[in-house]
């Protein structure tokens, strides 16, 4: 039996420990496109991967809060290192969900084989003996050339006339796809989240993973995964590793702006910035915002929690909140960021600052379709007036 409190305190001591590391590879990130090697192997020697992977895997099956303690620590040295530890560690949570033949075709001989992901609903599928035939041209799988399986979206047509499209998740190994190196973006550079193609590959029936069952919190890897870790609603899991590490980004901008702008006098005023009413409200404004969303995102938690381990379901009215929590997070971020940024003057505006480079992976991260809170908002407020949900990616 593992001791999951030294595990836990381990866990976010390495974490610190990487912040400065992550800090000073940071440029050799963005300019490689993708993780350095190092970087990964930090990572899974630190055990961050397997922080909600099942034990029966070698996982630790700790909560989502040790998790996204992690993820938001590192994201202060590294958003694009935070985001692929983010995006990549929860396909191993996910995996737990899928039938568990799944998740032997991937970890029987290698428990820390990693998987990348790309959830758009693109993919061509055809009914096949035994499972389905699977094409598609994929963008943004983060972290995909550190991975040997992917997760691809597609919905499943119906085999009968007047039944509803399936969408599913499709799991895929690296031989039966293409990496197409096409990541040239503005910021989350190094994250190489690059497309994926598919042609006519045969993926078995238990290779794929309901989004209704994850929805209903009723996936056939629960027959043996059975801690209530595993119950929780995939749309709420996974919409935290792609807003999480904007606010660990932002903490680690607040720092560097502190220490950039201390001692700083600006020269249209001959004032020090520090005593600059403007610069002391961005600075106040970053603290409240970080405060906050953790303070926000920890509580839904601990709710989600609670409720699953006493064995009661959770309701929609909080679901659909919690969403919306989450689609907030990049949008408060980026308002935060975008004031820091201006108050470092001309310097802000060079590439290699780290203020310049944390505004634009939050900007980027703040793209992200999970991250555009207009819908989540309507369909919070729709709810509230009693009617039905338009979201179950819930």
């Amino acid at each position: 039996m593992i001791d999951k409190d030294q595990i836990r305190q381990q866990l976010f001591e390495r974490a610190q420990e990487l912040v400065p590391v992550l800090r000073e590879r940071a440029t050799e990130t963005e300019k490689r496109g993708y993780l350095p090697q190092d970087t990964i192997e930090d990572f899974q020697e630190a055990g961050f991967f397997r922080i909600l992977q099942p034990q029966k895997w070698e996982g630790y099956e700790l909560t989502p809060k040790d998790f996204f303690e992690v993820q938001t620590k590192l994201a202060e040295g590294c958003m694009s290192s935070a985001w692929v530890l983010g995006v990549v560690a929860i396909h191993n949570w996910q995996l737990a969900l899928f039938d568990d033949r799944a998740a032997q075709d991937v970890w029987e001989k290698d428990t820390s084989v990693l998987i990348s992901s790309s959830y758009m609903p693109v993919g061509k599928v055809e009914h096949v003996e035994g499972g389905f035939k699977l094409s598609g041209h994929w963008g943004f799988s983060s972290g995909s050339k550190h991975c040997e399986w992917a997760f691809l979206g597609a919905m499943v047509p119906p085999k009968n006339p007047g039944e509803a499209p399936d969408y599913r998740t499709f799991l895929v190994p690296r031989a039966d796809y293409d990496i197409v190196d096409n990541w040239d973006v503005m910021g989350l550079k190094g994250t190489g989240s690059h497309d994926i193609t598919v042609k006519d590959a045969f993926v078995p029936e238990y290779r794929t993973h309901r989004s209704l069952d994850g929805f209903s919190q009723n996936s056939p890897g629960n027959a043996v995964n059975t801690d209530p870790l595993f119950r929780l609603p995939f749309g709420q899991i996974f919409v935290r590793a792609v807003s999480s590490s904007c606010i660990g980004a932002l903490r680690g901008a607040l720092n560097d702006f502190v220490d950039f702008n201390k001692s700083r006098v600006a020269l249209t005023t001959g004032q020090n910035v520090s005593q600059d009413p403007v610069a002391q409200k961005a600075a106040a404004d970053a603290l409240r915002v970080v405060s906050e969303l953790k303070t926000i995102m920890y509580s839904n938690f601990a709710s989600m929690e609670e409720t699953v381990n006493n064995g009661q379901e959770l309701n929609i009215e909080d679901r659909v909140q919690w969403r919306y929590d989450s689609a907030m997070v990049a949008d408060r971020c980026a308002d935060a960021i975008t004031q820091l940024y201006l108050s470092c003057g001309s310097a802000g505006i060079r590439t290699e600052h780290q203020i310049n480079r944390a505004f634009r992976d939050i900007q980027t991260g703040r793209t992200h379709v999970a991250n555009q809170p207009g819908k989540f908002a309507n369909n919070f407020g729709s709810v509230a007036f009693g009617r039905e949900t338009a979201d179950f990616f819930l």
